[in-house]
């Protein structure tokens, strides 16, 4: 998962208390369904999982991810696939890929006509462009915590929202204007268990919304978290304790003309 920016990422945790996000992210695999040799870019790898999945399909794999400490922690865990640093907003190729695939990453970089431009020209003509994120209405529920507690706390959780979630028309649109051909688009309903019952809505406010905590100090950073957390438990289903995260996801199937 990539971030433009603002949010701080802890790799350990990522992985140990937000795995899921890259195992529900598989599905998508088998839309790109990779082939022996093709050279395939993963856009916003995080530490690498689904990396590693697309190089057991025998092709040549280049992971990419702004943060520094994910890409550290993928070069660990893959040492045999190629891990880079590098910005989903803008960013050129020395070879053009077959494939650039995206798995929960694409919603953190709110500049898509960048993205959009990058990943075109990063293509082979007839490349594909295989992608999953955050669509319209993604957390909602949570969106809706940090909004109601943060201006409490003299921010403007507008300002600070990291967060680009389109519908499935206005991206499509977006890729068709930069000479994509879409093939596939699905926008739907994904609720999410998040793991250890109550410690789950902490640990995706630790995992994913540090952005709007900045700049407060200790205290009042904590009281904040507190009080969104106590917000989102009200708003959130649960199910045998286990809350749900209100996802929404968009997937996309599109070739380059």
């Amino acid at each position: 998962m990539e971030q433009q920016g603002t949010q701080a990422w802890n790799p350990g945790t990522y992985d140990t208390q937000l795995g899921f996000v890259s195992k529900l992210g598989k599905g998508i695999l088998e839309w790109l369904n990779p082939q022996p040799n093709e050279f395939i870019l993963d856009l916003g790898c995080g530490t690498g999982d689904l990396a590693a999945e697309i190089a057991g399909s025998g092709a040549k794999v280049i992971g990419m991810d702004q943060s520094a400490s994910m890409i550290a922690t993928a070069k660990t865990k893959f040492s045999g696939i190629d891990f880079l640093v590098g910005d989903g907003e803008q960013f050129e190729v020395d070879h053009p890929f077959d494939a650039i695939f995206s798995n929960a990453a694409l919603h953190w970089m709110k500049d898509a006509d960048g993205v959009i431009k990058s990943v075109r020209n990063g293509l082979k003509t007839g490349g594909r462009f295989v992608a999953e994120f955050g669509g319209k209405g993604n957390v909602d529920r949570l969106v809706q915590a940090f909004y109601e507690v943060m201006p409490h706390y003299g921010i403007d959780p507008a300002e600070r929202n990291p967060w680009f979630f389109p519908s499935i028309g206005e991206y499509s649109s977006k890729l068709e204007q930069y000479g994509f051909e879409v093939r596939i688009a699905e926008h739907f309903d994904r609720p999410t268990p998040l793991p250890e019952g109550e410690k789950g809505v902490m640990h995706w406010l630790d995992g994913f919304g540090d952005a709007f905590f900045k700049g407060l100090d200790e205290e009042n950073r904590q009281s904040a978290k507190q009080q969104v957390y106590e917000n989102a438990k009200q708003k959130l289903q649960a199910i045998d304790g286990v809350y749900q995260a209100d996802y929404r996801r968009i997937r996309v199937y599109a070739v380059k003309k």
